[in-house]
This record gives structure tokens, C-alpha cells and sequence, in this order.
């Protein structure tokens, strides 16, 4: 990340917590499973294929599947418009976690889980470079990977804060995590909407900036 502004930095941060909060609510709502981190999703895929519990398979698999849907949706978005206008893809996850918060309060369940997901996967395109992936948002294992490897390197002579952004990135997945299961048992799914909204604000702000700048 250290080829990043500190602004996207924070940008970054916010989204992870957005992804925290999203997938701790979808934790909760689907009794152990994820919308956003597709290693849980996967473990309990190879765990419910050793033990015959293949409603578990079944579950694992279509979140996978959407997941990487919603990664497919995100990164054709970022081509067509462009990898620098973050802010089309901010306002599609915005749409799709709008439009999860609207089923499941009018008892589309599955539809809108389904929407959480999609909107999860495509959220990995916002610092898409040339294709591949710049910065990860919804899964922290590599950021943790990152930031040992940077502590070894500052304990060695290098950079004494490279592990920084990294951490900020982990914080605000877990941070998020704690503020959307909080959030959930207090309002039940009406807790997506902020989530929604914290997005949506997101894109607004950033195609202001984008509109400045061109």
C-alpha cells in the first residue's frame, strides 16, 4: 500500500469496516456463514463434505458463487468506466446494499443476502489496477501476512511504519465486525441501511472530488 495516498489509506480502512460490518450482520442472519469472507465459506464447504451435511455444501457453495459474481460485476464496471472513477463502483455497492436492505425488510430473505453478497464481491474492485486486485477489503489474512512481514523488515533497518496502513486495514475490518453484530441485535436487519447509507455517502463524496480533479 505504500504506493497509496493516505486519503486512499483511509478510504481503504472505511471500507474494510464497511465489509466488517456487512459480514458480521450476514454472520448472524445466516447462523455461520459469511458475505464477505469467502475462506470461512470454504472451510466449512470442506467440512460439510466430510461429514455429509450437504445442506451446509449447498450454502457454501451459492455464497462462494455470488461472491465471485459480485467480483466479476465489480471488475467489468471498473473497466468500462475506468480505473480511476472509484466512484462508480462505491455507488453500485451502494445499490446492491441498498437494495439487500430493502428485500429482507419486506421478507425477500434469500434475495437479499444474495444482494449483501454481490455487493461484497464487487466492493474488491474499488482499487483495481490493470485488472488484478491493488488492496483487498474484505479479507484480512494478507494484511496480517503484510504486516509481519513489514515488522520484520523495520526490525531489520527498514521502513518503521510500513506496517501501518496494514494494521489500519485489519482495525477496521474488526472494528466494523463489532459495530455491525452490535448493531444487528439491537435493530435486526434495519442495520444494513447504515451501511448502505455510509457507502452511498462515500461514492457522492468521492465523485465530488473526481469532478474537481478532471
Amino acid at each position: 500500500m505504500k504506493d497509496y495516498r493516505r486519503r486512499d489509506v483511509a478510504l481503504a480502512a472505511g471500507l474494510s469496516g464497511v465489509a466488517g460490518y456487512v459480514d458480521a450482520i450476514g454472520f448472524l442472519k445466516l447462523g455461520g456463514f459469511f458475505v464477505s469472507f469467502m475462506s470461512g465459506n470454504s472451510t466449512r464447504l470442506g467440512v460439510g463434505i466430510a461429514t455429509g451435511q450437504w445442506a451446509t455444501v449447498r450454502t457454501a457453495l451459492t455464497l462462494i458463487g455470488l461472491f465471485v459474481t459480485g467480483v466479476v460485476l465489480g471488475a467489468l464496471v471498473a473497466r468500462r468506466v475506468g480505473e480511476a472513477r472509484r466512484s462508480v463502483i462505491l455507488a453500485l455497492e451502494a445499490a446492491l446494499l441498498t437494495l439487500a436492505a430493502a428485500l429482507i425488510s419486506i421478507g425477500f430473505d434469500a434475495a437479499g443476502v444474495a444482494a449483501m453478497v454481490l455487493a461484497m464481491g464487487a466492493e474488491n474492485a474499488v482499487f483495481q489496477r490493470n485488472g488484478d486486485v491493488g488492496v483487498g477489503l474484505t479479507y484480512m489474512t494478507g494484511a496480517l501476512v503484510k504486516i509481519g512481514q513489514r515488522i520484520a523488515a523495520a526490525l531489520t533497518g527498514g521502513d518503521r511504519w510500513a506496517w501501518g496502513p496494514y494494521a489500519l486495514l485489519w482495525a477496521g475490518l474488526s472494528l466494523g465486525g463489532a459495530l455491525g453484530a452490535a448493531a444487528y441485535l439491537r435493530f435486526g436487519v434495519l442495520a444494513l441501511w447504515a451501511a448502505a447509507g455510509v457507502v452511498a455517502a462515500l461514492a457522492a463524496a468521492k465523485a465530488w472530488r473526481e469532478r474537481r480533479a478532471a
